[in-house]
C-alpha cells in the first residue's frame, strides 16, 4: 500500500494562475466546431440576411425611403448583420451545451484542468468569434451590393463584442437548462428570435407609440441593433452612451451568472 501511494500521487500545477494552453485549447475546439460545419453555421446566416435584404428591395422597389437621414435598404442591411449575431451567438453556446450532455462529451470538459471562469470565457468567446465572423463576411458583401460603409470601426466592434458576449452567456446559460432540445427550441423560437425581430431591425421605433419608445430604450435586443446601425450610418435612435452602459453592465452580469451555474456545476455534475 506504501508503494502505491508513493507511486500515484497527485500532480504538481504546471502553469499560473491561469490556465492559458487549456483555455486556449477549448476555445480552438469551439471555434472548429462551427468551422467545420460553415455550412449550416455561417453560410447558412449569412444567406438568409442577403435573401431579406434581396425580398425587401424588390418589394419596395424604387422607393427611396427615408429612415434616420439614410435610405430604407441602408438602414436594414446593418440590422440584419445584427439581428444575425444575435441569434447565431446564442445559438453556438447553447447547442455546445446540449450536444456535450447529450452526447456526453460534456464530462471531457467537467473534468479538464480548467476552472470555471475558464471555460465560460472560453466557450463564450467562442460565440462571440462566430458573431464576428458572420458580421465581417456579411458587411464586405453588402458593400459590394449597396452603398454601404462603416464609419466607426471601433463602434462595430465593441457592439459586435458585447452582443456576442452577452447571447453567448445567455445561450450558455439556457444550454445548461434545457434537458432536450426541445426546450432550448423553445427559447430560441419564443423569445430569442421575436426579439430581434421586434427590436429595430426592420424599422425605427420613432413608429411606435411613446409608451413603446420608453419600453424601447431599455431593451437591451434595441440597443444592440441600433448601436451597431449607428456604426455604419451615424444615426440612432436612441442613447449610444446609455446603450453602452446597459450592454456592458449586463454582459458582466449575464457572463457572471453563468459562471456561478458552471462553478456549481448546474446539470452537468452528478
Amino acid at each position: 500500500m506504501v508503494e502505491l501511494q508513493n507511486k500515484y500521487q497527485i500532480g504538481v500545477r504546471r502553469f499560473g494562475l491561469i490556465n492559458w494552453v487549456g483555455a486556449y485549447s477549448l476555445f480552438k475546439k469551439e471555434v472548429l466546431r462551427f468551422l467545420t460545419v460553415s455550412g449550416q453555421t455561417l453560410f447558412g446566416p449569412i444567406l438568409t440576411s442577403i435573401l431579406f435584404l434581396t425580398v425587401i428591395s424588390l418589394a419596395i422597389g424604387d422607393q427611396r425611403a427615408d429612415v434616420l437621414g439614410v435610405t430604407y435598404i441602408k438602414f436594414l442591411a446593418s440590422g440584419l448583420i445584427m439581428m444575425q449575431v444575435i441569434q447565431q451567438s446564442f445559438a453556438h453556446s447553447s447547442s455546445s451545451l446540449m450536444m456535450g450532455k447529450m452526447m456526453g462529451t460534456i464530462t471531457d470538459v467537467v473534468h479538464s484542468p480548467l476552472s470555471s471562469i475558464e471555460v465560460v470565457f472560453a466557450i463564450v468567446l467562442a460565440s462571440a468569434a462566430r458573431g464576428l465572423v458572420i458580421a465581417s463576411a456579411s458587411t464586405l458583401l453588402f458593400l459590394f451590393f449597396i452603398d454601404l460603409s462603416v464609419q466607426s470601426i471601433f463602434l462595430w466592434l465593441i457592439y459586435l463584442f458585447l452582443g456576442g458576449l452577452i447571447m453567448g452567456s445567455l445561450g450558455l446559460i439556457v444550454g445548461l437548462y434545457a434537458d432536450k432540445f426541445d426546450q432550448m427550441s423553445t427559447v430560441t423560437n419564443f423569445v430569442i428570435v421575436p426579439l430581434s425581430f421586434l427590436s429595430g431591425t426592420f424599422y425605427s421605433i420613432d413608429k411606435l407609440p411613446y409608451y413603446l419608445k420608453v419600453v424601447s430604450n431599455y431593451n437591451p435586443f434595441f440597443h444592440m441593433i441600433d448601436g451597431f446601425r449607428f456604426s455604419f450610418i451615424g444615426q440612432s435612435d436612441g442613447s449610444i452612451t446609455l446603450g453602452i452602459l446597459i450592454l456592458t453592465f449586463l454582459s458582466l452580469l449575464i457572463t457572471y451568472f453563468a459562471y456561478i451555474l458552471v462553478d456549481k456545476g448546474y446539470k452537468i455534475k452528478s
